[in-house]
């Protein structure tokens, strides 16, 4: 089964990483969650790979707070904009120079026909994407720059504050209504994002924040790799009332791997059931409808269940899928057809 997948975070490691990254990615490192070779072994043909600036480390041991009952993670400080934009530059030239190496295996695509061309021609479709718009001056400049590049999709937030809004922080038991919502420059990037037809990702935005573009756009409402608060009440999930407003708007919510956001209890522990993953997607669909949904893994930037493991474990999932009821045409929509029919509507053709 085809795989179209709605948030990885691999340009992070890649860039941290010793070895080449082209070379790596293209050729395997067997590192973390995703290569082109465990890519095509788990049938993932494409996805949504994410521009994250990273901050500095805060002492903070994230892995223990999130193995409590109850958690509040800090937050990192607002970062400043001119190490923001070299390390945006430096994450967006990594997926540029790795579809030059492919010798056409790989295309960083703009357009819905772009990724039906790869799924076709057994090639990746690789969508450019930012997650936390830090290196995005006020005046739009590096936003023009990054459209020419292929940047297609923009969260305007990581859980950090920025010029443009308030993130989600990493709350376990919380609702997503933890503070304000965009500032007036956060009004204006939706807005641009509007014209010139760049995806707003609401997976990090806290509640105020994501009635905020509710209000303003004119695209369907999405959240790349997000939950259901109802089946676990953590701050990062979605409650029935935004899922709603998605369906309305006949947007589209990718599930997360992410096992914090999927355990009733809020833990990070690869000790996290498919079972758990299901009632996620069974909410999911209830309340968003069987065109709504697909995956949102957060490859290479979560703890996953064990028995997903990386790539290559997605057909275990999609099995656990089938078993669980789904039928043949339903596993097609939410494994890879209602992400491409949401960028259509996003995007055009």
């Amino acid at each position: 089964m085809p795989v179209f997948d709605g948030h990885n975070d691999v340009l992070l490691r890649l860039m941290r990483g010793k070895i080449q990254p082209e070379k790596a990615f293209l050729e395997g490192d067997n590192i973390g969650h995703l290569d082109w070779p465990r890519m095509k072994q788990g049938g993932m043909f494409g996805g949504f790979f994410a521009v994250y600036v990273p901050s500095e480390e805060m002492g903070v041991d994230v892995d223990s707070l999130m193995a409590r009952a109850e958690y509040d993670v800090p937050l990192p400080p607002v970062l400043d904009i001119a190490p923001s934009q070299r390390v945006t530059v430096h994450m967006s030239s990594l997926l540029i120079r790795i579809e030059r190496a492919s010798n056409g295996e790989v295309k960083i695509c703009r357009s819905a026909s772009d990724i039906r061309h790869c799924l076709d021609n057994g090639k990746l479709a690789a969508i450019l994407h930012i997650e936390g718009a830090e290196g995005i001056d006020p005046d739009f400049h590096m936003l023009d720059v990054l459209y020419e590049s292929g940047l297609r999709s923009i969260g305007p937030v990581w859980s950090r504050p920025n010029i443009f809004g308030h993130g989600v922080p990493f709350r376990y038991p919380s609702t997503p209504d933890t503070g304000p919502g965009l500032t007036e420059l956060g009004f204006e990037l939706v807005k641009a994002c509007n014209r010139l037809k760049i995806m707003i990702d609401l997976s990090h935005l806290n509640e105020k924040g994501f009635w905020d573009v509710a209000k303003l756009t004119d695209s369907p409402l999405v959240a790349t790799h997000s939950n259901a608060y109802e089946v676990c009440p953590h701050s990062r999930n979605l409650t029935d009332k935004q899922l709603a407003a998605i369906r309305e708007s006949r947007g589209m919510v990718g599930v997360n791997f992410a096992t914090s956001f999927i355990r009733p209890d809020g833990m990070r522990s690869d000790d996290t059931s498919l079972e758990d993953m299901l009632r996620h997607m069974d909410h999911l669909i209830e309340h968003v409808g069987v065109d709504g949904v697909g995956f949102g893994s957060d490859f290479d930037g979560a703890t996953i269940p064990a028995e997903i493991g990386d790539a290559r474990g997605l057909p275990r999932l999609v099995d656990a899928m089938r078993k669980h009821g789904y039928d043949e045409a339903t596993l097609r929509k939410l494994c890879y057809e209602n992400w491409i029919d949401v960028l259509e509507r996003t995007w055009g053709r």
